[in-house]
């Protein structure tokens, strides 16, 4: 694994990074860099370290947002790995049900596949839209004016995004913006964003073009950014490395070794980060991960979140022991 202590990239202004320390905010024609820290060995103790590194406690009700995985996949964050941070934080899992179908398209089944797969033992589970839904504005979208959440959502105070960095069958790859985007987003948000803001009901048979989708992604969670302002954080595990995403209830197997575990206070820059890392891999089945997310034009899911002010793409990576 080709790793490096800096690497700047694309520039641009990070909305979710604004309660940076003060040595982090750029002057006026100044370009900012944000901060991803990383591990290579991917346990508990570090995902708590990780956590700690960033420098932003998580206070209050604390929602911690990660796949539960569908019914049949494997490849989701193992409970035994996150249950320390989530606990430490007295974290609640949330989720939202899905649009595709599947085994978590109603609370009911939803809870089950939480419980089967072990995380209703760890920490309490709250299936976001099993009440409806609320809308959280989006700010400067060409897509969405509204981004539709799960109705429990805003009762929190504070959000842990934590992703499982793999590959995803529509958007290229799946990170911190795609798990705060659609997985935050109610069932029929799920279908709002996948539709480009055409419909909250089956988008399947009449999907938009594939900018418009990723672009869309990009704008749902800028609206949950701005929500949260201060009071959230990314972190990504970058394990089980399949082209396939969690919400894939036969994924195809990992090609290549897992990376580490990486965080930031900016999304796009963590995605930007887990997608580097991927490329500058000496590991030779990453072949497969980068042709699924250049297939699927993903990228641009972070041109466009850097465009409207989500984060950026220019980073220091800071690598931990």
């Amino acid at each position: 694994m080709a790793l490096w202590a800096f690497l700047p990239v694309m520039a641009g202004i990070s909305c979710s990074t604004q309660a940076q320390n003060q040595e982090q905010q750029p002057s006026q024609g100044e370009q900012q860099v944000a901060r991803v820290y990383m591990f290579k060995e991917i346990s508990s103790e570090n995902l708590v370290k990780i956590y700690e590194a960033l420098g932003r406690e998580a206070t209050g009700k604390v929602a911690v947002k990660l796949s539960t995985g569908e019914p049949g996949g494997h490849n989701f964050l193992q409970p035994s790995l996150i249950q320390t941070l989530v606990q430490k934080v007295n974290g609640t899992i949330v989720e939202c049900n899905t649009a595709y179908g599947g085994g978590r398209a109603d609370t009911e089944n939803h809870l089950k596949a939480a419980a089967d797969h072990g995380f209703t033992a760890i920490a309490p589970v709250d299936i976001m839209d099993a009440e409806g839904e609320a809308a959280l504005p989006v700010q400067g979208g060409k897509h969405l004016k509204e981004n539709y959440v799960g109705a429990h959502y805003p009762q929190y105070d504070f959000t842990i995004i934590l992703s499982h960095f793999k590959g995803h069958a529509m958007g290229g790859f799946g990170g911190a913006i795609k798990n705060m985007s659609i997985g935050i987003a109610s069932s029929g948000g799920k279908a709002w964003i996948h539709s480009a803001g055409k419909t909250k009901s089956n988008p399947w048979s009449n999907l938009p073009a594939q900018d418009d989708f990723l672009e869309s992604m990009a704008e749902a969670a800028k609206s949950v950014a701005d929500h949260c302002g201060d009071k959230i954080l990314y972190i990504s595990v970058a394990n089980n490395l399949s082209v396939d995403c969690d919400c894939d209830a036969s994924p195809e197997a990992p090609r290549m070794g897992d990376i580490g575990i990486l965080a930031s206070l900016d999304p796009v820059a963590l995605d930007k980060a887990c997608t580097d890392l991927v490329r500058a891999s000496s590991d030779p089945g990453k072949v497969h991960l980068i042709e699924r997310i250049d297939s699927r034009h993903g990228m641009h899911t972070l041109e466009y979140g850097e465009q409207i002010g989500l984060g950026t793409q220019s980073y220091e990576l800071i690598t931990l022991d």
